[in-house]
């Protein structure tokens, strides 16, 4: 199946794929290292190192999937939707106490709260997806269900590479 993804969201994972794929070289040479250190079966070293480098492999692995998977989707080439799609953003207001937001939905790869980049598949952006301006949607949340109007629908993308540190996706 595949999953949507923006060229800045692709560009990224590529990044982060060259930085895991760089660091091989060094691995290696950090388990024949430990490997010099004398009996395998009670060497520390040894074990940490071929744990790490099992990690970075299997993140390896990972991010290679995505990238096969991905379906990138310049947001960009929308113009102006009428309805909430992926790469739109998106004017809320929440209906009990007026506050408006806007949001941005991409994929999970480029989710950033604080940008105000949701994924599609998190609650708020699977309610959204399809809706017009006007429509209303209830979003069950982790402090409870919310309600927000769709106030305006829009395009707002710029081409930065997003780094991302490692754990966060």
């Amino acid at each position: 199946m595949k999953r949507p993804m923006t060229p800045r969201g692709y560009a990224a994972l590529r990044t982060e794929l060259m930085k895991l794929k760089s660091m091989r070289p060094e691995l290696a040479r950090a388990i024949e290292i430990a490997r010099g250190h004398g009996d395998l079966s009670e060497n520390g070293d040894y074990d940490a190192a071929k744990e790490k480098s099992g990690m970075t492999e299997a993140k390896i692995r990972d991010i290679e999937t995505r990238l096969a998977m991905a379906e990138v989707i310049d947001p960009r080439k929308l113009g102006e939707p009428s309805r909430v799609v992926f790469g739109s953003s998106v004017k809320i207001e929440d209906v009990d106490t007026g506050d408006q937001r806007t949001i941005s939905i991409f994929g999970a790869e480029e989710s950033d709260v604080e940008k105000g980049w949701i994924s599609f598949e998190a609650p708020l952006g699977k309610a959204l997806i399809g809706k017009e301006i006007g429509d209303v949607v209830k979003v069950p949340l982790p402090t409870g269900a919310r309600e927000y109007e769709v106030v305006e629908i829009f395009v707002v993308y710029e081409e930065e590479v997003a780094i991302f540190s490692e754990g966060e996706e």
